[in-house]
């Protein structure tokens, strides 16, 4: 090999050390790596790309396409699309492989006809809210979205770009004379794919489980010094949970708080059990942490008590909730809520309160104010700047990710989306193109801010991408990728056509750890034409091999967008991957291998 090939492998070898090894984020690391590249001259000589070539991930289309969706993805969870789809389908587990189950069956089932990477930033903030409500641990949760959406997407011929690659390739194969008898349709691969689709899921049920790590998003508990807030909220008549019982309406359970008290026309009910049915108008009186209290405003059905919230002059999707410290000089400190007209002077209104170790179990209006008081307040966002100097308050600073969700929108997100399926199931619209006009009509339908869709977009999943186009770009051209290949099928022939096919698998997934699933079966393809020409081998089970090896992107972060997206919600390290990936991997070979033969033979 050429000094090129050399010093990319070595590139590349210190790339995989030092994701193995956490020294720093994927996306550092990827850039790094890049740029180690660049200067060793490898995007300067002449017989390799120049600069541009370099850079040229970062205009990919498949880039430019994630980004895209992790805001179509805000708009089905800012208005509670996502939540109205998912829970039915999710319910509420008590053990982990009901949940994983739950959660793999309908991930798989989609991505078999849709691409995959949308239904993962789709599940990904469902997934999440499922792991505070449940208590079920991350980490053994996320690596399953993501594996679930890459064995769905082998079973059809639209369910990955892969598959799609491939048969293009083998399109342009026929038209030059070659392979007449090949024929790729729609379900041909469902052959091969969905049996490895079923033992890929049930491996992961069964070893997942001391494979992955427990890493729980825990919410402190209510016996902790944590500060508790007492909030009072009604039950809108005519919603999805009036005449539900406390248990069917998922109040009971919840972390970091509790239903403590029901007012009913009057009347008290302490005590409640889980059989309990609320009804509309009812006040619910809630004791908890701050953090349960702004998931509490995302429930479908609960509003603030009181009218107030619905007079204050933004619209409440424009809102936030605020912390403000009740100080000794307040001038409504001494008087009741209700008569200090809090809303009027401070355009917000209180929706819970907290004072020390007493739990006021009162309506928010006649609670008196006294110094030292907690106040949690849903407000406009400029309220802080505005009382951040001013002596009515000790403190005031805004709650993260506490804006109302616009239920309101909800089935208009859910009626886009699908328009977005649609369009690029049945026309030749690109993914792209859909996802950029469905965003446009989700900010023009009030479904988010333009503020809330740049912060929607995770530029250290785009930047790790990106690098990852450019060192592949580089693995490719100086040449390492096809005489690492030309050698491990070399080393192969003697042994047999079963060998053959062993080693073309391998190589694909070897490349598909360092360079991407659509780079392996680019890179892998022309050799598997070139083997089924001279030994004489039927076509077919190699191109069968070409497309599940190639998608065989289960034992790193890097080789395949969805696992990247999941690397930080889910707290893994590269090695997580390795433990249960590499497995999974040749679990996959083994099927391939074993029936791609039989359904379609070598000779």
């Amino acid at each position: 090999m050429i000094w090129e090939a050399w010093f990319t492998l070595g590139v590349i070898g210190l790339v995989m050390l030092a994701l193995v090894r956490n020294w720093a984020g994927p996306d550092a690391v990827m850039l790094g790596g890049l740029t180690l590249l660049m200067t060793g001259g490898l995007f300067s000589d002449g017989r390799l790309p120049g600069p541009a070539e370099a850079i040229m991930g970062f205009s990919n289309e498949g880039l430019i396409t994630i980004g895209v969706l992790f805001v179509v993805a805000l708009g089905m969870s800012q208005t509670g699309a996502m939540d109205l789809l998912a829970s039915p389908l999710l319910g509420k587990p008590k053990k982990l492989t009901s949940a994983q189950f739950r959660m793999m069956l309908p991930v798989a089932g989609l991505s078999a006809f849709l691409n995959n990477t949308p239904i993962v930033a789709m599940f990904m903030p469902v997934v999440s809210d499922w792991c505070k409500k449940t208590s079920l641990p991350a980490g053994k949760l996320f690596i399953p979205l993501s594996y679930a959406a890459l064995l769905g997407g082998t079973c059809t011929l639209i369910g990955t770009s892969t598959n799609i690659v491939v048969a293009g390739l083998v399109s342009d194969a026929q038209s030059q004379g070659l392979f007449a008898d090949v024929h790729i349709g729609m379900f041909t691969i469902a052959a091969v794919g969905l049996p490895a689709a079923v033992l890929g899921m049930v491996y992961i049920l069964a070893c997942s489980g001391f494979l992955l790590p427990s890493n729980k998003r825990t919410v402190a508990t209510l016996e902790t010094d944590a500060r508790q807030y007492v909030a009072e909220m009604m039950v809108q008549a005519g919603s999805v949970i009036d005449g539900k019982s406390i248990e069917d309406a998922g109040l009971r359970h919840l972390p970091g708080m509790f239903l403590a008290e029901i007012e009913r026309g009057g009347e008290r009910l302490v005590a409640v059990g889980p059989e309990q049915k609320i009804h509309g108008n009812d006040r619910l009186f809630f004791v908890g942490l701050v953090e349960s209290v702004v998931d509490l405003q995302k429930i479908r059905g609960l509003v603030p008590a009181g009218t107030d919230v619905f007079k204050l002059n933004d619209p409440r999707p424009n809102r936030c909730l605020v912390e403000a410290v009740v100080s000794h000089e307040c001038p409504i400190q001494g008087m009741t809520i209700r008569d200090g007209h809090f809303r009027t002077r401070y355009d917000a209104v209180v929706i819970a309160v907290h004072r020390g170790g007493e739990r006021i179990m009162q309506k928010i209006g006649d609670i008196i104010l006294k110094p030292g008081d907690t106040l949690l307040l849903e407000t406009h966002p400029r309220f802080v700047e505005r009382h951040r100097n001013r002596r009515d308050f000790f403190l005031a600073s805004a709650i993260e990710d506490s804006k109302p969700p616009r239920h309101d929108r909800a089935w208009l997100a859910i009626a886009l989306l699908g328009m977005m399926i649609l369009a690029v199931t049945l026309t030749s619209v690109s993914l792209l193109h859909a996802a950029l006009v469905v965003c446009g009509l989700m900010a023009l339908g009030g479904c988010f801010t333009m503020h809330e869709a740049r912060e929607s977009v995770d530029f250290r999943v785009l930047l790790a991408l990106g690098g990852a186009i450019g060192i592949g770009s580089a693995f490719e051209q100086s040449g390492a990728s096809t005489v690492i290949a030309q050698n491990l099928v070399g080393f192969a022939k003697p042994f047999g056509p079963y060998a053959i096919l062993s080693a073309i698998y391998l190589a694909a997934m070897l490349f598909n750890m360092m360079i991407g699933n659509i780079g392996a079966a680019v890179l892998i393809f022309p050799l598997a034409k070139a083997i089924a020409l001279t030994e004489q081998l039927n076509f077919m089970p190699l191109a069968i091999v070409v497309m599940m090896g190639a998608s065989a992107s289960y034992a790193t972060p890097i080789s395949y967008p969805t696992n990247l997206m999941v690397y930080g919600p889910g707290g893994y390290r590269v090695s997580d991957y390795f433990k249960i990936g590499l497995p999974l991997n040749f679990l996959i070979m083994a099927v391939v291998i074993f029936l791609a033969p039989r359904i379609w033979p070598l000779t």
